[in-house]
């Protein structure tokens, strides 16, 4: 499984295999790092991804290497099976097939006797000038050649897309500003609703407004200090369907009869607008001096107003002007 000719397959097994086969190294080893730790535990899954097409059968493990039709035999046979055999630990497909030409043992097991016949069956197929071959699973079957992407979506758990997945990861989104609108948009901030829920006696009003429970909902965009951000930077866009009810937003965020740029301006000064109330929020739940609203609506404009700036050198078609459009937006 491990590249001989890599630098790192060569320093992982001369350090930490050290003439152990991958499959067989103690879960519970304390040698090397935690990526490789987390490497051992994983091997369950790993297993049935990964087999081997026997070609001189020198670099195949015999008793822990996916070759055999029945899996890995040193899971089917077990400690018992080694001795039943005669066939060592560290016995290489080719070594099995040498080793049993020099001594056939009769077995009274099923098993073992079927092992036998598919053992004799790969040694009339050995070819000395044929490597043995890693396969790896793909969705068309195994293939000799890896694939990263293949393999993710075949261990992944596939679930329907949310309609506003493209509302919160869509090009040129900053990250931090992106992955804080995800945490809300899937109720993963821990507003004192949840906080609640977890430490009882909590005091779960609002710090922003003190005049309700701090929900999710409430904070963006029902809280009277959000609210007036809110309205600062979206009664522009929105217009007519200007709205602070959180499901509403989604909906519109969703929506894609909106030319490019007041969809853009309208999705990135969303998320700008979560990452500096719940950053506001947060310094008062820290004991910090919160900035005053103005200064906030400032802060946040601006911000827009460099990204679009950044983004006119970029170019884009449909984006044009987006500059232009949020001056004309400022009501």
């Amino acid at each position: 499984m491990l590249s001989g000719d890599s630098l790192w397959g060569i320093w992982i097994k001369a350090n930490l295999l050290k003439k152990k086969n991958f499959w067989e190294v103690n879960v519970n080893t304390q040698a090397g790092s935690w990526m490789w730790r987390k490497m051992l535990k994983l091997r369950e899954i790993a297993k049935s991804y990964y087999k081997i097409e026997v070609g001189n059968g020198r670099s195949t493990s015999f008793w822990f290497d996916n070759w055999s039709d029945k899996g890995i035999l040193y899971e089917l046979l077990g400690e018992g099976g080694i001795i039943a055999m005669g066939i060592t630990k560290d016995a290489s497909v080719a070594e099995a097939v040498v080793s049993t030409r020099r001594s056939r043992r009769h077995h009274r097991m099923v098993v073992f006797q079927e092992v036998e016949i598919e053992l004799s069956k790969v040694a009339e197929r050995l070819n000395d000038s044929a490597e043995d071959i890693s396969l790896w699973r793909r969705a068309t079957g195994f293939k000799a050649q890896f694939s990263t992407k293949e393999t993710w979506k075949l261990i992944r758990v596939v679930y329907p897309q949310n309609n506003w997945a493209r509302s919160i990861w869509f090009s040129n989104a900053t990250p931090k500003y992106a992955f804080m609108s995800w945490l809300a948009t899937l109720n993963r901030l821990s507003t004192m609703d949840r906080v609640g829920k977890w430490s009882q006696g909590v005091d779960e009003i609002c710090v922003l407004c003190k005049n309700a429970g701090e929900t999710r909902n409430h904070l963006f965009f029902d809280c009277s200090f959000s609210s007036q951000i809110w309205s600062y930077l979206m009664r522009g866009i929105l217009g007519h369907s200007y709205t602070t009810d959180w499901n509403e937003v989604l909906e519109l965020l969703g929506s894609t009869d909106r030319d490019k740029k007041k969809v853009f301006c309208f999705r990135y000064a969303f998320q700008a607008s979560i990452h500096m109330i719940w950053r506001e929020r947060n310094k008062i739940k820290h004991g910090e001096k919160p900035l005053p609203i103005a200064v906030v609506k400032k802060v946040l404009d601006k911000g827009v107003r460099n990204k679009l700036s950044l983004m006119r050198f970029k170019g884009g078609k449909g984006l044009e002007g987006m500059l232009q459009y949020w001056f004309t937006t400022r009501v």
